[in-house]
């Protein structure tokens, strides 16, 4: 690890907040993280007038610039991962152990399917739903593998470099990924299965979720192998 403790990048912890807070750090995180994508995208399809570009634009520009804040509120304290894919890359890298990766990994799942219901309520939506909106096809998969080691491969290049830009970089690269992958972009196991429990703009049905998180896993043990050796010191 690099840096000083006050480093809001997604390393592991740099300051001793312990594992129960770094465990309450990633719940709150990947919480907001939910109400961000499906509040903004109810809010986006409500005001949108049955434009789906315009919906998706604020979308992604919420989630884009949410990201970004959370990053920096929470990155000192539990590293901001917000995403099992994130987690699943630092454990593979040995700089997480095993044990609190799957805490954070059970934090994340259970808190993005709290703040989808939250985002429900404040919007009187039904809190329990099941999307319908489907996602299928190869296409779809290859998307989600390279929105995910796109974003595994740009943390650990900027952790590498400018471990300071953190924020910005992952906040501007879901905001660009949204647009540039036939998917938009999930990038994130949690995600993917808290949005398969709504049914609304931002939703997932959930026999659509299975692949999506194959190929986000795939993609993310895939930058690890990748990056490690494209940023390995000169021998």
């Amino acid at each position: 690890m690099t840096g000083a403790p006050a480093d809001a990048s997604l390393e592991p912890p740099l300051a001793g907040f312990g594992a129960r807070r770094s465990l309450a750090a990633e719940a709150l995180g990947t919480a907001f993280l939910l109400m961000i994508v499906v509040g903004s995208g109810i809010m986006g399809a409500r005001l949108a007038g049955g434009n789906d570009a315009i919906a998706l634009l604020g979308n992604t520009l919420a989630t884009g610039a949410g990201l970004v804040v959370l990053i920096v509120v929470f990155g000192p304290i539990s590293g901001a991962h917000f995403n099992p894919a994130v987690t699943l890359a630092f454990a593979l890298k040995g700089e997480i152990g095993w044990r609190l990766a799957l805490g954070y990994v059970a934090a994340q799942i259970a808190a993005g399917i709290a703040g989808v219901w939250i985002a429900h309520a404040m919007f009187a939506e039904p809190i329990w739903q099941v999307s319908t909106k489907l996602r299928d096809g190869p296409g779809q998969a290859l998307a989600e593998f390279v929105a995910t080691f796109g974003l595994v491969g740009a943390i650990l290049a900027t952790l590498r470099f400018r471990a300071e830009a953190t924020p910005w970089i992952v906040g501007l690269y879901i905001t660009s990924a949204y647009w540039f992958t036939a998917s938009t972009s999930f990038a994130n196991p949690a995600v993917t299965i808290a949005r398969s429990l709504s049914d609304t703009f931002a939703g997932i049905a959930p026999s659509s979720a299975p692949a999506f998180v194959v190929a986000q896993i795939a993609g993310a043990a895939s930058a690890v192998f990748a990056f490690q050796r494209l940023l390995a010191p000169r021998r």
